[in-house]
């Protein structure tokens, strides 16, 4: 099951609360950071932006996908959930594995930006200037086709935490049963 939305729109909120529900959480952001770590640069937001980049154009627009797959073969989890999808090469990479589905998580703007400042990930904007540098880069790789592709959509307006986990997990289900 892959997430995917637009920086801040609740896709890692939603991967925390199921990984306590027993789901394995494969994370693409966080594979970007473990690579950053091993070329030794800072994970700052402007190194991870350029790294991504960097990787897509060396590798393959699949390539954030590709640092995954030890992961992904190494589980013994007949579901895995991959919080960050970004392109629909990354979903074809996955693909290779088995059954994808894709849940897409929407958030306005304001409550995007609001949640990536509280957050506090190195990488996350500080100001609206470099949140919106962060959203015409994730459009540029792909991030809306993955969207508006997807098997399902969460409306994450006026959802609690509890309230949106939970309408994920309803939705996974369904797809597993």
């Amino acid at each position: 099951v892959c997430l995917t939305g637009m920086p801040g729109a609740g896709k890692s909120t939603i991967a925390e609360g199921l990984e306590s529900k027993g789901y394995e959480i494969i994370n693409l952001g966080n594979a970007v950071r473990e690579e950053a770590k091993k070329r030794n640069l800072e994970s700052t937001r402007s190194n991870l932006g350029k790294l991504m980049l960097d990787l897509r154009e060396k590798n393959g627009p699949g390539a954030v996908a590709e640092l995954v797959k030890p992961k992904i073969e190494s589980s013994i989890s007949h579901v895995i959930l991959v919080d960050g999808v970004r392109s629909n090469d990354e979903i074809q990479v996955l693909r290779k594995f088995g059954t994808v589905k894709l849940l897409a998580i929407h958030a306005s703007t304001d409550l995007r930006f609001d949640f990536l400042q509280k957050r506090g990930r190195s990488d996350d904007p500080q100001t609206k200037e470099h949140f919106e540098e962060r959203d015409t880069r994730e459009l540029g790789v792909g991030i809306s086709n993955s969207i508006a592709l997807s098997d399902y959509a969460i409306s994450n307006i006026g959802l609690t935490k509890d309230e949106l986990i939970e309408s994920a997990f309803k939705i996974i289900q369904s797809w597993i049963e």
